[in-house]
């Protein structure tokens, strides 16, 4: 038996100035008692409605996760939860929103280079045998002001994952918002990982697809030039939605979004396509191989490693050097790590969700053991 969880969720102050006679006093200390009696139930009222709305009750599923935050922390399950640096909720006028913000530079998460606020789920599943399924519906608000316009990660957030928890710890997907300073659209693209053969994982590399506007390769010619903005891409503060599911070995993902085009793909979890040099695509040739990341994957791929969902902020701009990886470090700013500086001049990510659902199969276990060693 599965278990799915789904989301869903003038005063008017009149004041009258009365010119009175000689009873003024007396008229004034029996208008300042009444005053006292009506406002005293209101103000109760007011404190009442005021009570905080936690993500939990906009998000009713956080016992399937643990929640990591921007700097670096795990905050467990995140019933009840806030933290208004990071993790908090609000309103747009029609509905309630779950907020993910993670600054450019500061503590992080496991081994990464960058800070992310997301949800890691607790159990993780194989997939092989998996039937499990993440949906989500988002809109980005921001990406960083700051970035080397070169680096295909600058001014891109990752705002949903399957992340593996064995062995060399890779992605065999990341969905990620991207969009360039001054440009009104960015572009929706996903990534897959290799699941690199042998012990060396530092050869690794990602190839990326597509779905409104650009993938990762289409970077500016200078650090301060951007491309073409793109015709068909998604704004900041527009919604889209994202559905992963992973069954037999394969992974299906369908991306929505109002006006426009659905879009599908599927990727083979268990079988590799890039065991030899001759099928590694032109993309990574162009992008990832000037670097020595020219790693071949195991021929079966992600088979008998345990996988498990993310879902937030994990913000791919960061203030290292691109002399250091010309794909992954941006050169952004950071203040120094502080945090409230970033969040005043734009170098953050922050993500909004709206709902969202998991389901998770029955052969899903325990994923203890990569939190012991990550957090």
């Amino acid at each position: 038996m599965k278990n799915t969880i789904n989301i869903s969720h003038r005063k008017t102050v009149t004041s009258a100035v009365k010119i009175l006679t000689l009873s003024f006093i007396l008229t004034l200390t029996s208008c300042k008692d009444k005053k006292a009696e009506t406002t005293t139930p209101e103000i109760t009222s007011t404190t009442e409605n005021q009570k905080p709305v936690f993500a939990s009750d906009v998000i009713p599923f956080f016992d399937h996760w643990k929640l990591i935050l921007g700097d670096g922390s795990n905050a467990g399950i995140a019933n009840n939860f806030e933290n208004k640096d990071f993790f908090y909720t609000t309103n747009d006028g029609k509905d309630n929103w779950v907020v993910f913000k993670a600054p450019n530079g500061g503590d992080t998460h496991g081994t990464s280079n960058n800070t992310r606020t997301e949800l890691a789920q607790a159990k993780k599943w194989y997939p092989k045998t998996a039937n499990d399924k993440l949906t989500a519906t988002l809109k980005v608000m921001n990406v960083s002001a700051t970035g080397d316009a070169r680096v295909a990660a600058s001014y891109a957030v990752v705002v949903g994952q399957i992340h593996s928890a064995d062995k060399h710890e890779n992605e065999p997907l990341k969905i990620f918002y991207k969009k360039f300073p001054g440009h009104t659209k960015g572009s929706v693209f996903w990534h897959y990982e290799i699941n690199t053969a042998g012990e060396d994982n530092s050869k690794r590399w990602d190839y990326s697809t597509a779905v409104w506007g650009n993938d990762f390769s289409v970077v500016g010619n200078t650090e301060n030039s951007y491309p073409e903005e793109p015709e068909d891409g998604i704004a900041l503060d527009e919604e889209f939605s994202y559905t992963v599911e992973v069954k037999d070995g394969i992974m299906t993902l369908t991306f929505m979004s109002q006006g426009h085009k659905t879009k599908t793909f599927t990727k083979n979890l268990i079988t590799s396509n890039y065991t030899t040099k001759a099928n590694i695509p032109l993309q990574t040739q162009a992008l990832f191989i000037p670097i020595g990341q020219d790693g071949l994957e195991r021929k079966e791929a992600y088979t008998g490693e345990g996988c498990f969902f993310k879902l937030g902020a994990y913000n791919q701009t960061n203030g290292k050097s691109p002399e250091i990886n010309k794909n992954w470090c941006s050169g952004a700013e950071t203040h120094g790590g502080d945090i409230q500086k970033q969040y005043a001049d734009g170098n953050y990510a922050e993500v909004w969700f709206k709902t969202a659902s998991i389901t998770v199969s029955d052969a899903a276990v325990t994923n203890k053991g990569y939190f012991e060693k990550n957090d």
